[in-house]
């Protein structure tokens, strides 16, 4: 049997590939995981239409202080999954409820979405509101 030597320019230690993390200690300040810069997008709420029988609802805020300016922790707020809201807008199957009522509401049927702005807002099935407010 012959037997051949293959000779290289350079020994293997010292060849470095072209990788975007290369295999030795990371340069300072750079971490080995994966970066995600998400950018959030922010959506008008009157210009969310709700499909079917669903209402979007603009929720309020609970009440910081009482009547006589005692602050109110969220603990003592009685009846929190109890929700008041206005309608910002309607589905195309809603009869009874309009844009700009306030309505009364559970949150056990509500849907809390991100629409990308300071208000709070939900999404709740016109069926399913406990009320009105005139």
């Amino acid at each position: 049997m012959a037997s051949s030597f293959i000779t290289l320019s350079k020994p293997f230690a010292s060849h470095k590939a072209n990788l975007p993390f290369p295999s030795t200690k990371a340069p300072t300040g750079f971490r080995r995981s994966l970066r995600v810069n998400a950018i959030a997008t922010k959506y008008e709420p009157t210009k969310v239409v709700p499909q079917a029988d669903r209402v979007l609802i603009r929720l309020e805020e609970l009440p910081q202080k009482s009547a006589g300016g005692v602050l109110l922790p969220k603990s003592a707020v009685k009846f929190e999954r109890y929700l008041v809201g206005e309608v910002v807008s309607v589905g195309s199957e809603v009869g009874e409820v309009e844009a700009g009522k306030k309505v009364l509401f559970s949150d056990i049927n509500a849907y809390e979405v991100d629409l990308g702005t300071d208000a709070r807002h939900c999404f709740c099935k016109a069926g399913e509101l406990l009320a009105v407010i005139e």
